[in-house]
């Protein structure tokens, strides 16, 4: 069960969605440490998914079959999505042209943590990824709840060890392209995150 969990976060890792969008603008835009304070908001999250999935999935698979649910999750994480795009593109980092690795006066790592958390959280493919490892492979007939265990640290831990690399890539990137150039990685970062966002209320309210 343990391979088969690898195998699954390895997939996972290569999904491009806004996940991997705020884990680069954060790492090349302020730095290896705000990219970390990312990841480990997305990480605490995908942790929470798998307690309540695997310990209240009932409760999780009523909800999910609520038909409002997708609209109501998408709206939500839409919003969300817009309001980070958006706060990317207007709010610009002062970066200083001398040097790359000067970073700004101030800077808040719970920030970072905190929209990576709510990025990951308010994703309805979250949601529905949990629900469906949880549904699909850790209920199903035959397996056994020892099997659990070693199925969810090879899924966790190589979704912590592909988004650890994307982090250290970034920061290796980091130190080669010149300082201004980071403003448009940030704008670039803000309007793909603006675009995910439309995107998944448009999808939202065009399945209603």
């Amino acid at each position: 069960m343990l391979s088969q969990g690898i195998l699954l976060g390895l997939g996972l890792s290569l999904l491009v969605g806004p996940l991997i969008v705020a884990l680069l603008e954060a790492s090349l835009t302020q730095g290896f440490r705000a990219g970390l304070a990312v990841g480990i908001g997305i990480w605490v999250s995908d942790a929470l998914y798998i307690l309540v999935t695997y310990f209240g999935l009932s409760y999780i698979q009523v909800l999910t079959a609520w038909n409002g649910f997708e609209i109501t999750l998408g709206l939500i994480g839409g919003l969300v999505l817009i309001g980070f795009g958006l706060g990317a593109i207007l709010l610009r980092p002062q970066v200083n042209i001398e040097s790359i690795n000067l970073i700004p006066k101030k800077k808040s790592y719970l920030k970072w943590g905190i929209k990576g958390f709510l990025i990951n959280t308010l994703n309805p493919f979250t949601v529905l990824f949990w629900t469906g490892v949880a549904s699909g492979i850790i209920a199903k007939p035959g397996f056994q709840p020892t099997d659990a265990l070693p199925f969810y640290l090879g899924l966790f831990s190589m979704i912590v060890l592909s988004d650890s690399i994307k982090i250290w890539l970034a920061k290796l990137i980091r130190k080669k392209i010149r300082s201004g150039f980071t403003k448009y990685l940030q704008l670039s970062a803000g309007i793909a995150l603006l675009c995910f966002g439309v995107a998944l209320i448009i999808r939202s309210v065009w399945f209603l």
